[in-house]
């Protein structure tokens, strides 16, 4: 028995369409076997909710008057890349203020944004016959520009390796805060409910596929940078309207001693084609592996501390070099789900068709080392020095549950017992127990916890 997208996009439209959330389909082909669950079931949708430092977004200013070709931009003092054209720039998530630090980012600009907040524009030029402005300095707003595009060259790895720290002082990374002497594991992804985890084989996800991003609507626009399906580890390039995202799925973090980032909302509906397809979206956590890989040791290739599966590490602790080690996810499993299940929601109601792919994703892809050479020609090295933004010490955490989009990174960190998750991942806190031994100070990708012991 098989079907094809189109015969399903035709039972959304007549509102006979079966949905089921990743999480439910591997109970339901246990049931009934992969067969009958192709039978049952028209689509299953996915969802990963994770920091995303491969992110930015195209922005069009349109013509001031006398026009200007803008060589230099910065939005709130964040740079964007002005080489492609007179009035537009590509906004790095990564990018630190030249005035703040890495306290705030390009990130930072694409959620001010979002949340309809005014941003200084301020843009340099040398000056032409035919763009004869060389300063310009305004406030934009999101609704003012001509075009805004969310366009991330890699998003929603299949999986990620996990991270722990051998060495003798704190590591501050883009896994987090790692303690030393293997203090601590953290680890990325969505486990049972990531995209490429679903359709590992790349049948139903390409070129053209139609995905939620951020809250909109996205397309998949081709294969990720750092491609590696053949090692586990497919990527994807994404991209949608800016304007019609939301605050809720698109959120700036900020990580100690590394910067800047993007937690990104994407979901991807799998078109249940047949039996094939039922058996790959069965994948539970139990199924899926990450490597530990010791961040301790400043090379490339990292040794490998060890094998869990995401179901061991979503316990909240695993076994490492003999003792038990606590293990805290920097996805938010909680938003992961509801991304899942809102893309449910879209479909059901019939305001959500999907995209067949046009064009297959490689099934090969190239994710190499930059070879070093020494150079032929004399060169520039520029250097800018970045200064973190203060925070307030205090004997207790304060945690600000607005802020929290529950990721889990301070599940593994506490040792007091101050942080827990109920079976949603929806983290909470209760300060009293805290003992202000600063392991979770700046810690919080969100910036939720401030205060804590500074000298720890």
């Amino acid at each position: 028995m098989s079907k094809t997208v189109e015969e399903i996009n035709r039972k959304i439209e007549n509102g006979a369409v079966r949905v089921v959330t990743a999480e439910r389909m591997p109970e339901i082909v246990a049931e009934l076997g992969a067969e009958r669950a192709a039978e049952e079931v028209d689509v299953v949708t996915t969802g990963t909710f994770g920091a995303m430092c491969s992110s930015g977004a195209w922005l069009n200013f349109g013509h001031a008057d006398p026009p200007i070709r803008m060589s230099r931009v910065w939005l709130n003092d964040v740079e964007a890349y002005a080489g492609v054209a007179a009035v537009d720039a590509y906004l790095g998530a990564t990018q630190a203020s030249e005035t703040v630090g890495m306290g705030y980012s390009g990130a930072h600009v694409i959620e001010d944004l979002l949340r309809g907040r005014p941003v200084v524009l301020r843009a340099v030029s040398v000056g032409s016959d035919c763009y004869p402005r060389k300063e310009l300095l305004t406030e934009v707003t999101l609704a003012g520009f001509n075009q805004a595009l969310l366009s991330n060259p890699r998003n929603a790895y299949q999986r990620y390796n996990a991270a722990a720290n051998s060495g003798t002082r704190v590591l501050h990374t883009y896994m987090g805060k790692l303690l030393p002497g293997c203090g601590n594991v953290t680890f990325s992804g969505a486990g049972e409910l990531s995209p490429l985890m679903n359709d590992p084989e790349l049948e139903t996800i390409g070129v053209g596929t139609r995905i939620f991003l951020g809250g909109g609507v996205g397309t998949v626009v081709g294969a990720g940078t750092q491609h590696d399906p053949k090692n586990g580890f497919a990527t994807l390039m994404v991209q949608g309207d800016l304007k019609g995202m939301s605050s809720e799925f698109l959120r700036a973090a900020v990580f100690h001693g590394y910067g800047g980032s993007l937690y990104v909302g994407i979901g991807v509906p799998i078109p249940v084609l047949h039996a094939g397809i039922a058996r790959r979206t069965a994948v539970r956590d139990r199924d899926i592996e990450a490597d530990i890989v010791d961040y301790g040791v400043p090379r490339r290739e990292r040794p490998v501390l060890g094998r869990f599966t995401y179901e061991q590490l979503k316990s909240g602790a695993i076994r490492l070099n003999g003792r038990s080690v606590p293990a805290a996810p920097l996805s938010s499993f909680h938003m992961a789900g509801r991304i899942a299940a809102r893309l449910k929601e879209w479909i059901e109601q019939g305001r959500f068709c999907l995209g067949p792919p046009a064009t297959p994703l490689p099934v090969r892809g190239a994710a190499g080392p930059l070879v070093i050479r020494p150079p032929q020609h004399p060169g520039f090295l520029f250097h800018r020095r970045f200064a973190d933004l203060p925070r307030p010490a205090g004997t207790r955490i304060r945690w600000d549950a607005e802020a929290c989009f529950s990721c889990g990174q301070c599940l593994g960190a506490c040792p007091a017992g101050v942080f827990a998750r109920d079976e949603n991942w929806r983290v909470t806190a209760d300060p009293r127990p805290c003992t202000g031994c600063g392991r979770c100070e700046r810690l919080c990708p969100a910036g939720a916890l401030t205060g804590g012991d500074h000298g720890r």
